[in-house]
């Protein structure tokens, strides 16, 4: 590691953006690592910038454009070969970044799993996040102590390698995860409390919620396709011989719906042995 670059997103945390570079600064000043603090403001309408110090380096956007288009800037403008991303709203201890340092020697991303003694996520959030875990549990093919955390180290180069998946709301961290838990890549995972946020949360539990199941169902398609298309076929055969038993035994004779639905259950079959094609093919 030649520079350490700590890059921190914030959209409306005028309540915890001073607190939180504070407690960074003396983090970074603790490290044997040359070390940079990067501010990306996207487009904050509540003083956030104004909170700031003249002393860190902040990037502005000029209007909001999200979460992942925040770190994206971020990842394009640092300077470090190592990146290490952190929230403004208090809820993540940098104090656990020289850990994670030290760790990420022999991986290639350190996550700061909200698993430790004092965690505190909203109860409305739990039960997405349990079914969210648990279908990405499935993509990756392992379980996941922490899908989405807002604090990890990984090498830039890493990044950079996907950075065409990175959306620009809060799916970056759960594209990152599962984009190198399925390509093969050494991902440790680190106990870490999390505590209650400053100021008001940007998530929305619906839309958020969807387009999470969305982007894992994506990423999943794009990495392990007969991931998605195998339980989808399955599914729909069930479904097929479900109805054609039905309508046999109900007018004795084989039903049009029966029919259509073998044939549904087929052409997906064959979409995902071709996906899966192309994506070994493309990988080669």
């Amino acid at each position: 590691m030649n520079k350490i670059s700590i890059v921190i997103p914030a959209y409306n945390e005028v309540e915890g953006i001073a607190e939180t570079l504070d407690q960074v600064s003396r983090v970074a000043a603790s490290l044997r690592y040359d070390t940079e603090i990067l501010v990306v403001d996207d487009g904050s309408t509540d003083g956030t910038s104004e909170a700031i110090p003249d002393s860190f380096r902040v990037i502005r956007h000029a209007r909001n454009k999200g979460y992942g288009a925040a770190l994206k800037t971020g990842l394009l403008e640092a300077e470090g070969d190592v990146i290490v991303i952190l929230d403004a709203d208090l809820t993540y201890p940098p104090e656990r970044i020289p850990e994670m340092l030290d760790h990420l020697e022999f991986q290639d991303m350190v996550v700061g799993a909200r698993t430790g003694d004092t965690v505190h996520i909203p109860l409305v959030r739990r039960p997405a996040k349990w079914i969210l875990n648990q279908l990405a549990n499935r993509v990756a093919g392992e379980r996941i102590p922490d899908l989405n955390s807002g604090l990890r180290a990984f090498r830039r180069d890493l990044a950079m390698k996907y950075f065409h998946l990175f959306p620009d709301g809060f799916s970056f961290t759960t594209t990152i995860t599962l984009a190198s838990l399925c390509d093969g890549h050494r991902v440790e995972f680190i106990p870490i409390d999390y505590t209650k946020r400053s100021g008001k949360s940007k998530i929305r539990p619906l839309r958020d919620t969807f387009n999470f199941i969305v982007l894992i169902i994506r990423v999943a398609a794009y990495f392990d396709p007969l991931r998605v298309f195998l339980p989808a076929s399955f599914f729909t055969g069930f479904i097929s011989l479900t109805m054609l038993v039905y309508y046999f035994y109900k007018d004795g004779g084989v039903s049009d719906a029966g029919v259509l639905a073998c044939m549904v259950t087929l052409l997906i079959f064959m979409m995902g042995i071709l996906a899966d094609l192309v994506v070994r093919r493309s990988r080669s």
